[in-house]
């Protein structure tokens, strides 16, 4: 489980195929902040743009990690394919203060931005979320953007999907991998895990528990 509070500022510095088809997937060379690797171990979980993924090999004298992705989940989910910045979070700890919302790892769809400027001291940025996605996105309800917690300021569904406005302070924008984005950036997109329980608890799947006699 995460937070979604970045913890590492993180880089992909080289990508090496795991096969020779579609089929495979992919090992990643990730270069962390100096002394972020301290307290991790083999087989650690560590998200990558809120993808969860297990440390595989580690590289302490040059702040290096490798993480093995299927081809799977490089198609459902976004940043992950190429070299560049990445946010990184540890895994959540028994006692660890909860600073964004409970998160955990795993991408729920794609989204795309549709703006992101500047407006005062901070910055707005839209997302265009996948269409199934619009029932779980609320007014001052949290959602993850590349593995950063974030509220909701503003839901608008539209025929194409739903968008939704985000506002990000200047310590957000510049600690964290969003400060990069653009219009027409791909973003990976994790709903708030209670949104989920609440639709199944409203879902009609309840009624078909059998009755006590």
């Amino acid at each position: 489980m995460f937070t979604g509070i970045i913890t590492g500022l993180g880089r992909i510095v080289a990508i090496q195929s795991l096969g020779s088809s579609s089929d495979h997937g992919k090992r990643l060379t990730i270069e962390a902040p100096a002394g972020y690797l301290d307290d991790v171990g083999l087989g650690d979980s560590i998200a990558l743009n809120g993808a969860c993924m297990t440390a595989t090999t580690l590289d302490l004298p040059l702040n290096r990690f490798t993480i093995d992705i299927s081809a799977e989940s490089l198609d459902k989910t976004t940043g992950l394919a190429e070299t560049g910045p990445v946010n990184l979070e540890k895994a959540l700890r028994a006692h660890d203060r909860l600073g964004g919302h409970i998160v955990s790892g795993h991408v729920d769809g794609i989204g795309s931005v549709t703006h992101f400027a500047e407006v005062g001291e901070s910055w707005e940025l839209r997302i265009l979320a996948p269409r199934e996605l619009g029932k779980y996105l609320a007014y001052k309800g949290s959602i993850t953007v590349n593995g950063v917690s974030l509220t909701v300021n503003r839901v608008t569904d539209l025929a194409e999907g739903t968008e939704l406005s985000i506002n990000l302070i200047p310590h957000t924008v510049q600690n964290t991998a969003l400060g990069r984005l653009a219009a027409g950036s791909h973003v990976n997109l994790e709903i708030d895990l209670i949104a989920r329980y609440v639709e199944r608890m409203l879902g009609d799947t309840h009624n078909n528990i059998p009755k006590k006699p």
